[in-house]
């Protein structure tokens, strides 16, 4: 270890931090963290709450959808507010009772049975819901161009990934792919998770879904993600299935989009 003259120790690991945004080889000033380093765990901490916290602004993601040409429909789940969501996680896997009719009168008036019905949850990040839903929908539309058309996305708040199953119930759909943040990481506040399942019905587990994660711009990025799930569905689609029996091979059989990968100094 080296001493530099702020009186800051630094570890052998000090390069690698250009490499990565985790929490490694931070240092230390005498027997205690450095005081920047403090700092910077304190704003993420908070970033992380308020990524939990922070409510959905649905009224502003269904403007920028409609903008986009995509049909939308609203929904709740039982959880009445984000404390019983928090400490109920059941309740929200279930839609509101009101909001289940509403979607079944809407379904009657569809011309058909959706192949696919996107869905939108806020999760525990709204934060990557409002940064990256419409991107990534924009996205998939063009690796999955009957979905621009077809396909209603459905907002849901208050939402955990299973209440997917019911929705994709009411309208009929072949497929269902629930868009919805997951639980902050302290280097991650606002990653965005998308879960196919085929048949969706309610009283699916989570065996039978296929799971993509870190869908941002510092993680997986739009294309890559779209282009994944693209091949997921058409391939649950193709074999009636998906969860552990649909297996992705999809990075063995599309070409490689270039990435940034970040490099020592």
């Amino acid at each position: 270890m080296s001493q530099d003259n702020t009186g800051l120790i630094a570890t052998p690991w000090t390069e690698w931090r250009s490499a990565t945004p985790a929490r490694i080889a931070l240092g230390r000033a005498g027997v205690a963290t450095p005081t920047d380093e403090s700092l910077r765990f304190g704003w993420a901490h908070a970033m992380a709450r308020d990524a939990i916290h922070a409510p959905l602004n649905v009224d502003l993601l269904e403007v920028g959808l409609r903008l986009a040409g995509w049909e939308v429909l609203r929904a709740r789940s039982r959880a009445p507010d984000r404390t019983t969501y928090l400490r109920r996680p059941d309740l929200g896997r279930q839609l509101h009772e009101d909001d289940a009719q509403q979607l079944r009168a809407q379904a009657s008036q569809l011309p058909g049975k959706p192949e696919l019905c996107l869905v939108i949850g806020d999760g525990l990040s709204s934060l990557a819901v409002q940064r990256h839903a419409l991107p990534l929908l924009e996205a998939l539309r063009a690796q999955w161009p009957v979905a621009g058309a077809q396909t209603p996305v459905v907002i849901v708040t208050q939402a955990r990934v299973a209440v997917a199953d019911e929705v994709g119930e009411i309208l009929g759909a072949g497929m269902s792919t629930m868009l919805i943040g997951e639980r902050p990481g302290l280097s991650s506040p606002d990653s965005l998770g998308l879960y196919l399942t085929h048949g969706p019905r309610r009283g699916r587990h989570d065996a039978e879904r296929n799971c993509i994660s870190n869908v941002r711009p510092e993680g997986l990025s739009y294309l890559s993600a779209a282009r994944k799930l693209a091949w997921l569905l058409r391939q649950s689609q193709r074999l009636g299935l998906s969860g552990v029996a649909l297996k992705d091979e999809s990075d063995a059989v599309l070409p490689l989009i270039p990435a940034s990968v970040p490099t020592l100094s």
